[in-house]
């Protein structure tokens, strides 16, 4: 996906969507209303590359976290603890 990204406004989609169809084929296109950047057009080439590269942790519970990481984090409260517990002596 490129960095040049083109806007236009709600009438101008409305008068040339075709045009800027076949642009937002190419690159971004950004649709303004009243000014404000409101949506944006893009191919779904560049679509599904968003969604495979998004974000995909998962909320979890104590319930649904690993025994091993549940120890780490023990470790690392019990080290903090008696860091803080050495530094008021």
């Amino acid at each position: 996906m490129g960095n040049s990204n083109s806007t236009y406004s709600t009438s101008d989609f409305s008068r040339k969507s075709g045009d800027i169809i076949a642009e937002a084929l190419r690159r971004p296109v950004t649709i303004t209303q009243r000014s404000k950047p409101r949506l944006v057009i893009l191919n779904i080439e560049d679509y599904e590359r968003m969604r495979r590269q998004a974000d995909a942790r998962m909320v979890g519970t104590l319930e649904t976290t690993s025994d091993s990481l549940l120890s780490e984090i023990e470790l690392a409260v019990e080290a903090y603890a008696e860091d803080d517990e050495g530094s008021r002596s």
